[in-house]
């Protein structure tokens, strides 16, 4: 898809498009005054369309709704009303899904060209649009202001959003079926957004190749997570992850079961064992192997990769299993994490560590009451092997602290099942040892338009996860499940750590105005920001 941007409004349109978009924002204040003279051109331009709208339909500026109108004399075919709610309450992740909605609207339809009006974005974003300030303006989560003096550029912030929203948008394989396909829009040949002259065209431009880069690493996110258990082995990751790697210009190392076994990954493996697929642990790299990034650390991130999960001996009930194919997600995330930053500064320090691998019930399988020596050398007796997710970190944490020289580390798991019932499939929750690396993964997530809630690592919770026979068990009571669950990942780390419990935002189990069911691609663009330096206060 070729992307252009244009300055001077519709008068700056290259060409006729399929499809205009209209933005329609429930604006007050300042940013209601901007943009009266824009929809009046509109008004005026496509024959009264507008007006007619809002004749019939007084709710036309509630987000994702939707109306078409003859362009009269604007420069497309046909007019898309799209709405996108209020001004006041308008941050980054509501324009990228705003964006995403208008692409998939155009389902069933042959349109190959599509035009975005981004003056009335612009204009909204101008007002006091939360979306505008350095940290995404999300209201959520402690410890962050809702807002930072910094304000960043209208007209480029909506470049990027409106990029990443309709390339996120236009991915449909595997949403719905493959009988379904016929009812998503085929792939655009080109995107136009028209921009007011006031913006720095120059910059805007500048910032559609940043946002391709990391939307398609979404997108990747979503397809690679997507593939179902018998088409994606643990080994069948690693030599994805290797080719990827070699396309970006990182180093990747696999690491197979008889070296783990030499290493002593004891968890991961005790997890692997019921499987007939060897696990593995994936290491792309990039930069100098011992050097740091230009904030001064070298960040590993780590990433829960089981290929499918059936709970092992504890094995999960029947209804809903074919899900657990997602739980690969964490892994991919990190992979594809890395991958975009190293197409966004070729050299930069980054790790990612994959831990993959099967729970898989069978004669060769773990038992409840095993006891294994994870890597650091600490005994865990495994009362549990569906809490499987934290003993392949566990390891793969310690891994690249140890082994890589990790001096700041974040995970990505799609791990308890609590966090789904805690936070939905909205927020994913989080925790961590730093207090100001975890302030700054938060306000990576903000830029990137995703939202986490953080838990305390409740010291008096770590009594439950005390056993006799080891010196920790990997599971236990129900009670404060999630926060041990950080307890347990915990022991495990010594330098800055946050963890990111994805389980309730990394999969869609129903279709949305932005996207079908199926991987949401969760965590990538948060972990892109965090490597860049996107959470770091300006």
């Amino acid at each position: 898809m070729k992307i252009l941007v244009s300055a001077n409004g519709f008068g700056g349109a290259t060409s006729k498009s399929g499809v205009l978009a209209i933005p329609l924002v429930a604006a007050t204040g300042t940013s209601a005054s901007r943009d009266t003279a824009h929809l009046a051109e509109v008004d005026r331009r496509s024959g009264g369309g507008l007006t007619a709208l809002r004749n019939v339909d007084d709710a036309s500026t509630k987000r994702f709704a939707f109306a078409t109108a003859a362009a009269g004399s604007l420069p497309a075919e046909q007019l898309l009303f799209a709405g996108l709610g209020s001004a006041e309450t308008l941050d980054r992740q509501t324009l990228l899904r705003w964006a995403a909605a208008v692409t998939r609207r155009l389902a069933g339809r042959d349109v190959r060209r599509l035009a975005i009006d981004a003056t009335p974005i612009v204009a909204a974003l101008k007002g006091d649009a939360p979306a505008l300030y350095a940290n995404g303006g999300a209201s959520f989560g402690p410890g962050l202001d809702a807002r930072t003096k910094e304000r960043l550029d209208a007209g480029v912030l909506a470049v990027e959003l409106v990029v990443r929203g309709v390339i996120e948008g236009s991915f449909h394989e595997g949403l719905d079926g493959k009988g379904h396909v016929e009812n998503f829009p085929a792939p655009l040949d080109l995107l136009e957004i028209l921009l007011p002259s006031s913006c720095d065209i120059a910059a805007a431009k500048a910032a559609v190749r940043r946002s391709e880069i990391i939307a398609d690493g979404t997108v990747r996110t979503k397809r690679w997570s997507n593939r179902p258990a018998n088409e994606m082995s643990p080994l069948g990751i690693a030599e994805e992850a290797r080719d990827r790697a070699r396309a970006v210009g990182l180093r990747a190392r696999i690491i197979g079961a008889k070296e783990l076994e030499r290493m002593g990954a004891g968890m991961l493996l005790a997890v692997g064992r019921g499987s007939d697929n060897p696990p593995c642990l994936v290491v792309l790299s990039g930069g100098a192997p011992r050097g740091r990034d230009p904030l001064g650390r070298r960040l590993a991130m780590v990433g829960k990769g089981v290929c499918f999960d059936t709970g092992g001996i504890s094995i999960k009930p029947a209804d809903g299993m074919e899900e657990m194919k997602m739980d690969k997600n964490g892994a991919i995330a990190v992979i594809e994490a890395a991958a975009t930053v190293a197409q966004l500064d070729p050299g930069r320090v980054i790790h990612a560590v994959a831990a993959c691998v099967e729970n898989m019930p069978s004669g060769h399988a773990t038992r409840p009451g095993d006891v294994v020596t994870a890597l650091n050398g600490k005994r865990v007796e495994i009362t549990n092997t569906d809490a499987e997710g934290r003993l392949i970190l566990g390891d793969a944490l310690h891994f690249a602290e140890r082994d890589l020289g990790a001096t700041h580390l974040i995970d990505v798991a799609t791990l308890t099942g609590i966090a789904y019932s805690a936070f939905g499939g909205e927020v994913a929750g989080s925790c961590g040892t730093n207090p100001e690396f975890l302030a700054e993964t938060h306000l990576a997530a903000r830029r990137a338009g995703e939202v986490y809630w953080p838990y305390p690592l409740a010291d008096a919770y770590a009594k439950n996860m005390e056993t006799w026979s080891a010196d920790m068990q990997n599971s236990g009571t129900r009670e404060a499940s999630l926060i041990r669950s950080g307890l347990f990942l915990r022991e495990f780390t010594t330098v800055p750590w946050v963890h990111l419990d994805i389980a309730g935002t990394a999969y869609r189990r129903s279709n949305a105005p932005w996207a079908g069911r199926g991987s949401t691609g969760a965590a990538h663009s948060t972990l892109v920001e965090l490597a860049m330096g996107g959470g770091v206060r300006r």
